[in-house]
């Protein structure tokens, strides 16, 4: 049975193996030794403590493991025994010589040493092996080039990349072996030095393997493929930060403006509240969409981080079960405001509304389109089912729409019938019903001329519930009626049962038929005439659109393309793109 010993090594506990203790103790002892008379001898000792401490902590699976001879052993081979040290031979006298390499693992760490601002550019120099000049110039132009972006990236860096405090942290950002003699010649000599330009794909390395038979051919082959697997995932890295960073930026961009505009109120905030028929503040629901999409980003940000720095800091489990205890809360909360506003479109129903009045008698009804209640109207002749937000004359704060559509019947009666259907939804039939007569529109008929408002509106407080009106004109047959230019967006423009008019109609005198209209204007604008000149009945034909003249031996076409002519013999064509064309048979 052997006995243990606890020891704390740079401030981190260890079990440790009795005689394995006594081996580090003599291995220690003879470095302190060494440095007698050293400048800097505490500062050296220290940083080779924390060394093997990070050491044996990557060779621990659990807190309660013991820390054996073996692996005292292959700490003393990493950190090795330089000949300049007056160590005691005949303490490892015992122990076989081995030939060992040990390996340089670069990370990243923000360099302070040679730093502007907080040391980013300067330690992704040493970690991807680049002039610190290069990277600085990088970050100027994503900074101008991203939108503010990359500052929001450098502050994350700041954030989450560690600064590299000790001299094995310095040795192992440059990618430089940390064992005692590297850690002597740094504190020495000081941290102002940086390691030569490391080449992105060192090839040298990966011959020099094959050479010396230390892997076989696919190991390398192997090391290869990892290497740019590995190059990719960096790529995709990066591709996923930048990404993430600039989608979070918005995020946060359009929630401080949302809140804060709902605290100072300015007029585009009246849109927000006519589509907020949930009652929550309109910075409660900013905040909730924040949580909502900002908190995927942010883990999404610092996947890509992570891909990319290999030794980041982790944000912890409390952060992390807190940030996605807000996020299931935000979604919670967002599906219910969401129900509920889907619930508000849920019913709808028709409010109808009928005025009749008498025609002048061989009079032509004119149908114009105008904004009697509302300047700004006057010239927006354009239906949309969108809407606005708008005072009256009256100072009263409205919600206007140009969801209007004009159909026309003819009819049997003797009077003209204005009839509006108007439409709306709600959450429920009677909230339907009440939205729908709540629209306001106004029309009137002066003399012979019906004036209707290119506009409907309602209270702000009834908020925007898709509100639509339906014109439906009843015009009695024989009467003559023109509708003005202004109302051909508002024209429903399909024939059918419940329409006679089409937009090609509007701008027109027309006369009502029996389920059908007759332009007047434009009934000679279409001639045709045949005319035989021979007893098989060829001859020539004529309408608006060409003229075709046909005999038994040619046949001669004129239309807005060009001339074409057709022989036994000859074929002619000119046209403006190809010119005259000549084709024997």
């Amino acid at each position: 049975m052997n006995k243990t010993v606890n020891i704390n090594l740079a401030g981190i506990f260890f079990h440790i193996d009795e005689d394995a203790y006594l081996k580090l103790q003599r291995y220690l002892d003879a470095i302190k030794r060494s440095f007698t008379d050293s400048q800097g001898r505490a500062e050296i000792i220290a940083d080779i403590e924390a060394r093997i401490a990070e050491l044996f902590s990557e060779r621990v699976q659990n807190e309660r493991q013991v820390i054996s001879v073996k692996q005292v052993d292959e700490v003393i081979t990493i950190m090795g025994q330089p000949e300049d040290y007056l160590v005691d031979e005949e303490i490892f006298e015992d122990e076989p010589k081995k030939s060992y390499s040990s390996k340089s693992s670069k990370k990243l760490f923000r360099d302070k040493d040679n730093s502007y601002i907080a040391g980013v550019a300067s330690g992704l120099s040493h970690y991807l092996g680049i002039e610190v000049i290069w990277v600085r110039l990088l970050w100027v132009l994503l900074i101008f080039g991203s939108g503010g972006t990359a500052i929001f990236i450098y502050i994350l860096f700041w954030i989450l990349v560690p600064e590299a405090i000790t001299t094995s942290e310095k040795l192992t950002m440059k990618g430089e072996p940390v064992n005692i003699s590297n850690i002597e010649k740094k504190i020495k000599d000081g941290i102002d030095n940086v390691s030569d330009t490391v080449k992105s794909i060192d090839y040298e390395k990966y011959g020099d393997k094959i050479k010396s038979n230390s892997k076989s051919f696919f190991d390398t082959i192997g090391d290869i493929i990892m290497f740019f697997l590995k190059l990719f995932a960096k790529f995709f890295g990066v591709i996923l930060i930048l990404a993430s960073a600039a989608a979070l930026l918005g995020v946060i961009i359009s929630s401080i403006s949302l809140s804060s505009s709902s605290i100072i109120r300015p007029w585009w905030m009246d849109y927000p509240d006519a589509l907020n028929m949930s009652g929550v503040p309109i910075w409660v629901g900013s905040i909730l969409l924040f949580f909502l999409f900002g908190i995927p980003l942010f883990f999404l940000l610092y996947l890509g981080l992570k891909i990319l720095v290999t030794n980041l800091k982790s944000i912890g489990n409390v952060a992390k079960y807190t940030l996605l205890g807000l996020w299931l809360l935000s979604l919670v909360s967002v599906i219910s405001i969401g129900i509920n506003y889907a619930t508000e479109f849920s019913q709808e129903t028709i409010s109808t509304e009928m005025k009749s009045f008498q025609p002048i008698m061989n009079d032509t009804l004119q149908v114009v389109m105008t904004a009697s209640k509302l300047d700004t109207y006057k010239h927006g002749f354009y239906r949309s089912n969108g809407f606005e937000i708008k005072h009256t004359d009256e100072g009263d704060k409205k919600i206007f729409s140009r969801n209007l559509e004009i159909f026309v019947k003819s009819t049997k009666d003797s009077l003209i019938t204005v009839r509006l259907e108007k439409e709306a939804k709600g959450r429920d039939y009677d909230n339907a019903k009440s939205n729908a007569e709540n629209i306001e529109y106004h029309f009137e008929m002066v003399n012979n001329q019906l004036v209707l408002d290119n506009f409907l509106m309602t209270n702000f407080e009834n908020k925007f519930h898709d509100q639509k009106v339906n014109i439906r004109l009843f015009i009695p047959e024989g009467t003559f009626v023109k509708f003005d230019k202004n109302t051909s967006s508002f024209v429903e423009g399909w024939l059918g049962d419940n329409n006679i008019l089409s937009r090609g109609d509007v701008g027109q005198t027309l006369k009502i038929m029996e389920n059908e209209v007759k332009c007047m204007d434009c009934e000679n604008d279409a001639v045709e005439v045949n005319i035989n000149i021979n007893k098989n009945g060829k001859g020539v034909k004529i309408n608006n659109e060409s003229v075709n003249i046909k005999s038994d031996s040619l046949e001669i076409n004129i239309n807005g393309k060009g001339i074409k002519a057709d022989g036994d013999d000859v074929k002619v064509r000119v046209t403006e793109e190809d010119g005259v064309q000549i084709i024997s048979q």
